[in-house]
């Protein structure tokens, strides 16, 4: 690409690859363009369009440019540099004479072997290596990017960021990667990273023989296999990246899978993805996430208008327009030269919007961005040193001359005095951003992290997530949740093992023992929850343990309830109808008065059930259970004053007996009241020593805290229930031998019946009792009341009840008198 001027800017930049410089890739015969890097292209020739369109920038004069291909080769870019220092139509090394273009200024490109090749030029819009940067050696050497020591620095920040310590390194063979690892080496110490591998890669312009490729990619292979390493750094050329694709394309399907799968890629702003465009036909999934650093971008004002007008061999100087046309497009012109692989006519208004951002990106990326800049500086420097000379000279032609007479150091010079003398700038570029120079001849612009997110098509786009700032604290800024990020480190719910014999950072993750949790990615040791919390599933959190209770809203307890209350309500129907037939000789014969104590005590037992649902508190622990106690003391009590009052009234009818003396009112009172006197006194006992009270059991459940009544004394509880076991047990035994006596109306039968199940109930309670906890302890004892205290009213009142309402002819006294 040429236009005439009458100063003459020369740069080198990346705009063809030799795929065939690369053993590997011979078997494809290729060259290509890069699509994208045209784009670098393009952002010259829009900077010198837009400056030579500028009255108030070098007026009269206009700039041109050569390109120069660095072919990815030392030698060809060596060859390049003379013949841009010596420009004649035979090469001869020195000879300076009958030279009509005369050369301005250089900007360099990207390929990091042009240091040792280049580094007489003005401006590189490359990120070059910081052991390179020699003030003293290499005064006039410009950089359009930050240093590259600011990616160690936000390297190591993002890694510490998400934790990830155990990292594979993938880094070139020469000498920039040995410092890369120099400078990485104590940072990563220091911030307790430790490199899983360190694979080197040879430099993109050497050819590997098919032995060496074997034995690199076998090394590699293994490498990426490695399924503890999930992070991989890497540090390379443009063509890197490339290198990386060709060996997972060629990888078999067993490794490839397997290297796609959980890997994230972090690469430095060297490497260039719109590389990719070349092959768009292989599977990039595997980069899907990478993350890379960028030089940060800046949309100029008119950029995007200047691409949309673009048109093919609408420049006819430009002698790539039409190449890139043909292969972004898929298409070949009518005058092609050679065959392109496309059946379908290019017409020459295709639109550079319409291609993928895998193609072709319509906004400015950063390196094309730094060109732009670099132009400008250019420019400002040569309008200020000619603005200078020609300022006392009147004529038009000494001004000319002025740009005639001006040498490329004399540019270096006004450079330094005019923009790096005060660490600041005198200019701002039509992108509205200032352009400043640190005190080491570069940009101070910091670096942008981006993600990039890979489509099923294999077009891509990026997306900013973080940035770095170039001041002296180096500020690290990222814009998204940690949680979205894929993390090697020990997960939260594991913790660290330490291999023996390994590094520091060489660990197994284990999961937390049963009861610990880590919260925390990379935990030494997991951690006991408090004692309201317990464990999560995969224990990485405490989870608040629930209130255990039991509750009439849920359905055992609510079940429990209805059972209890119906228990209630027959107890009261047979009641009133007691009360309703108290003169009936049925309910005469059996004691009137025991008759209604014992269904008035039944009525309480059932009610006293209830106290045991809900939350304990005070109150019902206090009353619970000693109203049970004396409650079932005085139904039992009075179940055994029937029975006895049965033997006594039978004795008595014998003649010569005594037993006379003892029948009546006097002796069923007496029983009762003596037999819940000493029940009494055992509960006022317990509650004078050790009562009962609420307690929160945090230990007995693992994810509930048991809302209990705590007897207080386990001795007490006990003699309260073996003191109606005892009852029971007696009322059994003068049942059981009063059950034959004549008696129309003798309850002994039923009284004998409703013992065997009261003790039933009551001896299988303890066992089930000490067996269960929480809610369930509660409903085996309410089930206990419920079901002995049922057991007394279905055996000794139902009889009767069907006497009474259903066979009404059998309650009279002719049937008492027959029975007898």
């Amino acid at each position: 690409m040429t236009n005439p001027s009458q100063c003459v800017k020369k740069c080198v930049t990346v705009v063809e690859t030799r795929i065939s410089s690369i053993a590997f890739f011979m078997c494809f015969f290729m060259r290509q363009l890069e699509f994208l890097f045209y784009q670098h292209v393009l952002s010259l020739a829009f900077a010198v369009n837009e400056i030579n369109q500028n009255p108030q920038m070098l007026p009269n004069v206009s700039l041109g440019f050569h390109i120069y291909d660095s072919y990815y080769n030392e030698k060809m870019s060596y060859r390049t540099t003379l013949d841009l220092l010596f420009k004649f139509h035979s090469f001869v090394p020195n000879y300076v004479c009958n030279i009509q273009k005369k050369l301005m200024a250089i900007i360099g490109g990207l390929e990091m072997f042009l240091k040792y090749i280049c580094l007489s030029f003005q401006l590189t819009y490359g990120s070059f290596a910081s052991e390179q940067k020699n003030l003293t050696l290499f005064p006039s050497f410009y950089r359009m990017v930050s240093n590259e020591a600011h990616q160690y620095t936000g390297l190591v920040q993002l890694l510490k960021h998400f934790g990830w310590i155990w990292i594979g390194l993938i880094v070139l063979r020469d000498e920039s990667g040995d410092y890369f690892l120099q400078s990485l080496e104590p940072l990563f110490f220091q911030n307790g990273i430790c490199s899983a591998f360190i694979q080197r890669i040879p430099s993109q312009g050497r050819l590997l023989s098919f032995p060496e490729i074997s034995e690199f990619s076998s090394s590699i292979y293994k490498s990426f296999m490695d399924y503890k390493t999930k992070i991989f750094v890497v540090y390379g050329e443009t063509l890197t990246v490339m290198w990386l694709s060709t060996l997972m394309f060629q990888s078999p399907s067993s490794y490839s899978g397997n290297i796609s799968v959980g890997r994230l890629w972090i690469v430095t702003a060297q490497i260039d993805f719109t590389v990719m465009g070349l092959v768009t036909s292989w599977d990039s999934e595997f980069f899907q996430g990478t993350i890379s650093f960028e030089v940060p971008s800046n949309e100029p004002l008119g950029f995007q208008t200047y691409l949309q007008k673009l048109k093919c061999c609408s420049t006819h100087d430009d002698y790539f327009l039409k190449d890139f046309w043909e292969q972004a497009f898929h298409c070949k012109f009518s005058n092609s030269n050679g065959s392109v692989g496309h059946n379908k006519l290019c017409t020459g208004k295709e639109k550079l919007e319409m291609l993928p951002g895998s193609v072709f990106e319509m906004q400015m990326t950063g390196h094309s961005y730094s060109i732009f800049n670099a132009v400008c500086v250019l420019a400002h420097a040569l309008h200020a040193m000619t603005s200078f000379r020609s300022h006392n000279q009147a004529s038009e032609k000494r001004k000319r001359q002025a740009y005639q007479d001006l040498q490329p150091w004399q540019v270096i010079r006004i450079m330094v005095a005019s923009l790096v003398r005060t660490l600041g700038i005198s200019f701002n570029n039509s992108a509205g951003e200032s352009v400043t120079f640190s005190d080491r001849l570069e940009v101070t612009t910091g670096l942008d992290i981006m993600k990039m997110v890979i489509f099923p098509n294999n077009s891509f786009t990026k997306i900013k997530v973080g940035r770095i700032d170039s001041n002296k604290e180096q500020t690290f800024h990222f814009y998204q949740d940690k949680k979205s990020w894929h993390s090697d480190p020990c997960q939260p719910g594991y913790q660290k093992k330490k291999k023996e014999g390994e590094k520091f950072c060489c660990y197994d993750c284990v999961p937390c023992p049963e009861g610990k949790i880590s919260c925390e990615i990379d935990m030494v040791d997991c951690s006991l929850c408090p004692e309201d919390q317990y464990p999560s599933k995969k224990q990485d959190q405490c989870v608040f343990k629930t209130l255990n209770f039991l509750s009439h809203k849920e359905p055992l307890g609510m079940s429990l309830a209805l059972v209890g209350i119906s228990l209630f309500i027959t107890t009261a129907f047979v009641l009133r109808t007691f009360v309703k037939h108290q003169d009936t000789p049925i309910v005469k014969a059996n004691n009137r008065e025991l008759t209604f104590t014992l269904l008035l005590s039944l009525l309480l037992c059932f009610l006293s059930a209830l106290l045991f649902f809900g939350q304990p508190n005070k109150t019902t622990c206090f009353l619970c259970q000693t109203a049970f106690g004396i409650i079932f003391t005085v139904a039992i009590s009075c179940v055994l004053a029937k029975t006895i009052t049965v033997v006594v009234a039978f004795m008595a009818t014998k003649p010569g007996s005594n037993m006379r003396k003892w029948l009546g009112r006097k002796l069923a009172s007496s029983i009762v009241i003596s037999c819940t006197l000493v029940q009494a006194s055992i509960c006022s006992w317990w509650m004078a020593t050790s009562p009962p009270f609420p307690n929160l059991d945090v230990h007995s459940l693992t994810s509930e805290i048991i809302a209990e009544y705590n007897v207080g004394s386990s001795v007490m509880f006990y003699l309260v229930l073996g003191y109606l076991g005892f009852l029971a047990i007696i009322s059994f035994m003068v049942a059981f031998f009063a059950r034959k006596l004549p008696d129309a109306f003798n309850e002994a039968k039923f009284i004998t019946f409703s013992m065997l199940m009261f003790c039933s109930v009551w001896l299988t309670f303890v066992p089930t009792y000490l067996s269960t906890k929480g809610k369930y302890m509660v409903a085996v004892e309410i089930f206990s009341i419920l079901a002995s205290s049922g057991g007394l009213l279905s055996c000794i009142f139902f009889p009767k009840c069907y006497i009474i309402l259903l066979t009404p002819q059998l309650n009279n006294k002719q049937q008492l008198r027959k029975n007898n």
